[in-house]
């Protein structure tokens, strides 16, 4: 008889203990910042916000070496503030989000651009452009609230592509916690990636990206050549 698979929950550093955050899933909201949305192309008129996902598996911490991902000549990073959540429910409302938040982290939303753009074209799904393997690299986190004011930024090999404020989300932290709740029940466990500033680009194979945000630890991750 076959032995059925055993399989350990993703879980992600808490700063300063020995204790892990187990990980249920993955949700991220596109287009949160102005600067972004201008530079993809998009009106950054205050519309709906909309969201995709990736699998809980897709972390990985700082100090890791990562494969290159395979299927694209257009690897691109996208610094996000990431919140992660001890309560869940659906419709909730903003002004109750925030008793929600277990912690944040910096998060790297990594993205495989051609893809994603054919994708678009095509009218077809994005999750292989976004929810592969090991796209979801992630600091420790800071238990408590997230600023609502603060530099977010990211290097590439000691060069700064993206530096912003988090002040310049077009949805708070916990207007897009409502929002999603309308569309999915949330639940303990449940991280969120809460958008990007302007200045995504191409990562090459061999570079040191590393991904910082006010009042947490950083994420720092170095790709084979």
């Amino acid at each position: 008889m076959v032995e059925v698979p055993r399989i350990s929950v993703p879980s992600v550093p808490i700063s300063g203990s020995e204790l892990k955050f187990p990980v249920r899933r993955i949700y991220c909201v596109g287009r949160n910042y102005a600067d972004h949305t201008r530079e993809m192309g998009g009106d950054p008129e205050r519309e709906l916000p909309f969201f995709f996902s990736k699998p809980a598996d897709a972390v990985v911490f700082s100090g890791w070496r990562l494969p290159f991902p395979a299927r694209t000549s257009d690897l691109q990073h996208e610094v996000e503030l990431v919140v992660g959540l001890h309560r869940g429910g659906t419709n909730i409302p903003a002004v109750d989000a925030s008793s929600m938040i277990y912690g944040y982290a910096v998060g790297i939303d990594l993205t495989r651009r051609d893809l994603q753009a054919e994708a678009k074209k095509t009218g077809r799904p994005w999750d292989m452009a976004k929810g592969f393997d090991h796209s979801a690299p992630i600091g420790a986190l800071t238990r408590g609230l997230p600023p609502a004011s603060g530099a977010i930024s990211l290097t590439v090999d000691g060069e700064v592509r993206q530096s912003g404020d988090l002040k310049d989300m077009i949805w708070s932290v916990s207007e897009v916690i409502a929002a999603l709740s309308t569309y999915v029940q949330l639940a303990p466990g449940d991280l969120i990636f809460t958008g990007t500033p302007a200045g995504v680009g191409a990562i090459r194979r061999g570079a040191t990206v590393r991904g910082m945000l006010v009042g947490a630890e950083p994420i720092e991750i170095t790709f084979e050549l």
